[in-house]
């Protein structure tokens, strides 16, 4: 039992924080190439018409994939490495790689339904969620073949994730994303500016990108288990043995556990799509307004903002990844105690990375959409609100995590629920008075509503310190971020109030500049007043004097 002891240590290298870092580098990295691949890719497409037609085409498209994806994967690897946690801090390893084995074989059959599903009946798919646009279903075809390899893929990642090893996890996400961004802006400069041919050949060509980056990060898992098959062995070998499940209790509790994490996780995505169904009818409801014109909006809400707060947003997936198998292993011990620590710590560590990465987008907005898509005043007051909204939505992840890895996933469920059917029923007259903006605010409005059940009803079953959180972590990392917020959207003001002709490259000069300042201003102020060292438990004493901070 020492040895198996010393190689759950050797495994178990990250914690919440080196865990998060992990997972949110990783995501940072991948939601940013996600976004930086626009500009050459727009750029290619040509006109400002077809840039708009090309971007609500694909944007519709992989909104449609998101979902497809999320219903057969989003589930598992959250679903595998809490169940996989839960089993190695009972010493039962051999259980936890059984549990792997059978879930390999159950995402290759949900891999190949879907797949058959989005291939097969994609002229339905399309008539449901695009108002029967033809030109999306040669996408979706595309996107099919990606949909077989991606839930095997999820699982691969869950069972690195439920062994703490965020950093392997991460390198494959990376590289999904690299190969995915290099293939899509080859083919489409081959087929726009080597070929001259049509938007919806690119887009479609370009959407095939996800079936290579799949593969490209399925190698690289395989290669790890090359490399660490002695020491899992050894594990199972060494480890616990009292559970004994057949085949078919593993695919049960595959699929009891990894349920709640689909539907969860489904949700940003499924509030995406009623928006894409119900905009243009709405819209059109009290409006007389071409098609043209709400493909443009739609674009700008539904694919070019959301393609950029997500990049923050994936600072609150790092959390996620890392507090669920941690969380687990203490729900499985019953250490009430740690358990209410580990809350905070959660709630602490999304706030300190989410709260001045939101203030600080929605500050440099002007500039980051100028450099991405050109300048648009429209474009940047959605982009800003948007901001606000990827705040919740990251909190939501969060505290939906944290109900999951207490085995709350009822609970979870229904305050979603409750929040969809919300939003269903004010998204209407929140089009009608705010237009284009009107599905932003239904979705910030049922996020905030969801996010209050859900820390109400934590704080109910945990009740850690909540007054204390706030007065000493989550007051001072506000002010931390209002301040940097404020001086960055100052600065900006000169530097547009100084330069009326502003092209992208300046854009992005001018964001740079930005980004930097309140970088420092909010770095200056988490290390001046301690916050850093309380919030990230860690020593930030010689942080403080290389920059000579007293």
């Amino acid at each position: 039992m020492a040895r198996s002891k010393q190689q759950t240590t050797t495994m178990k290298k990250d914690s919440l924080l080196s865990g998060s870092a992990w997972i949110t580098a990783s995501g940072i990295v991948s939601r940013a190439l996600s976004a930086l691949y626009i500009i050459p890719w727009n750029i290619w497409m040509g006109s400002a018409a077809t840039v708009a037609a090309a971007n609500a085409l694909y944007g519709k498209v992989y909104n449609i994939y998101d979902f497809f994806l999320l219903v057969s994967t989003a589930g598992l690897p959250s679903a595998i490495s809490k169940q996989i946690a839960h089993y190695n801090a009972m010493g039962e390893y051999e259980a936890s790689n059984q549990l792997f084995k059978q879930a390999l074989k159950v995402t290759a059959i949900i891999g190949l339904v879907f797949a058959a599903v989005m291939y097969f009946g994609a002229h339905y798919v399309a008539l449901l969620f695009t108002n029967g646009d033809p030109r999306s279903i040669p996408a979706l075809k595309a996107l099919a073949i990606a949909v077989l390899l991606l839930p095997t893929l999820s699982i691969m990642r869950g069972y690195f994730q439920g062994h703490g090893q965020m950093g392997v996890s991460a390198v494959s996400m990376m590289l999904e994303q690299l190969a995915r961004v290099a293939y899509m802006l080859l083919i489409t400069y081959i087929i726009m500016q080597i070929q001259h041919g049509n938007y919806v050949d690119a887009v479609t060509k370009s959407t095939f990108a996800s079936f290579i980056g799949a593969s490209i990060s399925i190698l690289y898992l395989l290669y790890v288990f090359w490399r660490q098959r002695h020491t899992l062995t050894s594990l199972a070998q060494t480890g616990q043995h009292n559970i004994n499940f057949t085949a078919k209790d593993f695919t049960k509790e595959i699929v009891w556990q990894a349920i709640p994490f689909i539907v969860i996780d489904s949700a940003i995505t499924i509030f995406k799509l009623f928006d894409q169904a119900t905009f243009n009818p709405m819209m059109q409801s009290f409006m007389h307004i071409s098609h043209q014109q709400l493909d443009y909006y739609y674009s700008l809400f539904g694919f070019q903002a959301n393609k950029l707060i997500m990049v923050v947003v994936s600072l609150a997936t790092g959390v996620v990844s890392s507090a669920i198998p941690i969380v687990s292993s203490l729900y499985t011990t019953k250490d009430t105690a740690k358990i209410k620590t580990q809350i905070v710590n959660i709630i602490r560590l999304f706030a300190f990375f989410m709260v001045p990465a939101t203030l600080g987008m929605l500050a440099v907005s002007r500039s980051l959409w100028s450099a991405f898509y050109g300048y648009d005043l429209l474009g940047i007051r959605i982009m800003q609100l948007s901001c606000l909204m990827a705040l919740l939505l990251g909190f939501f992840m969060v505290l939906a995590a944290i109900l999951q890895a207490l085995y709350r996933n009822n609970l979870a469920i229904k305050y979603l629920v409750i929040g969809f059917i919300f939003k269903i029923v004010i998204q209407w007259p929140l089009v009608y008075a705010f237009h284009e903006y009107g599905p932003i605010v239904a979705t910030m409005v049922a996020m905030a509503l969801i996010c209050f059940l859900m820390l109400r009803k934590i704080h109910a079953l945990y009740p850690f310190n909540l007054k204390a959180l706030l007065k000493h972590d989550l007051v001072k990392i506000i002010v931390a971020a209002l301040l940097m917020m404020i001086v960055v959207l100052v600065v900006d003001g000169l530097f547009y109030g100084l330069d009326h002709h502003v092209g992208r490259v300046k854009a992005a000069g001018y964001m740079g500049v930005e980004v930097l300042l309140g970088a420092i201003v909010y770095g200056y102020y988490v290390l001046k007043t301690r916050l850093m060292d309380q919030t990230l438990d860690l020593n930030a004493t010689k942080l403080r004097q290389l920059f000579h901070i007293k």
